[in-house]
């Protein structure tokens, strides 16, 4: 369904968002096409479509917030340990990482907005449930069912993506969490404790940098018959995490055992 205004809450309606549910936002600005007001009255739109029994949560990640020099093991030298003394601690005003786009933002400014406390991969989220959402958020495995992922997935929640892609779907990585054997990274980043800046290292799911993501979702929308719509000039796909998560965890491992081998 074409919209041409994404202004109004009705073009997100017409794309399947329902009143009073939870919803994650993966989003392009500039798929929409020329709106007034911009991201906020993005955001504004879709809170109008949720209703005051919605919640609207958008990944708040902080990339930046990591060590620069990840392969250097021992003692730093003093070039290693300025650049590391110049990584910002994360809180909860730090802005989010820019090459999100400008919805995450927009909704984070918010001042009834809600953050998860994770360094490098928040979520922020307003409305019914986002304290709720947003409340704890483990440091390893930070899209894990200990995680606003896993709340959100309990939720029932539904994940909106306009104008992109399966590799900015983050619940893929939450679906990655839960297979037996994922591909696995550490996450290196400066936190402050009892008043000393320490840094903390952490196991997560590994990046799939377009490696089977893309592949997943596009079989799981085939296979949930998911539609696509228009609003504005973006093409939108709304899907249940439930139903993904089920489909992409058992998917997932049988595309990782083959790139294991026998």
């Amino acid at each position: 369904m074409a919209c041409s205004d994404p202004a109004p809450g009705a073009g997100w309606r017409g794309a399947g968002v329902a009143e009073g549910t939870a919803l994650m936002v993966h989003a392009s600005l500039s798929s929409l096409g020329r709106v007034d007001g911009g991201a906020a009255t993005v955001v504004a739109s879709l809170r109008e479509a949720m209703g005051p029994a919605g919640t609207v949560a958008v990944p708040a990640f902080t990339w930046e917030v990591a060590d620069p020099d990840p392969e250097h093991v021992g003692a730093a030298d003093p070039e290693v340990a300025a650049r590391r003394d110049a990584v910002p601690l994360f809180h909860p005003g730090l802005p989010v990482t820019r090459a999100l786009g400008a919805v995450p933002e927009a909704l984070r400014v918010l001042p009834d907005s809600m953050r998860s406390g994770h360094p490098q991969a928040s979520v922020a989220a307003v409305g019914a449930r986002a304290a709720e959402v947003t409340a704890g958020h483990s440091l390893g495995f930070a899209l894990s069912r200990t995680s606003p992922f896993g709340r959100l997935h309990d939720l029932g929640a539904q994940i909106l993506l306009f104008g992109v892609g399966h590799d900015r779907n983050s619940f893929l990585h939450y679906a990655e969490s839960l297979v037996p054997r994922p591909r696995l990274r550490v996450r290196r980043f400066p936190m402050e404790v009892d008043g000393e800046r320490v840094w903390i290292e952490t196991s997560d799911v590994g990046n799939d940098n377009g490696t089977h993501f893309p592949t997943v979702g596009a079989e799981f929308e085939r296979h949930a018959a998911v539609r696509e719509s228009v609003v504005g000039y973006a093409v939108c796909r709304l899907l249940s995490v439930p139903a993904l998560v089920d489909f992409s965890v058992p998917r997932l491992q049988e595309l990782l055992d083959a790139d294991a081998g026998p």
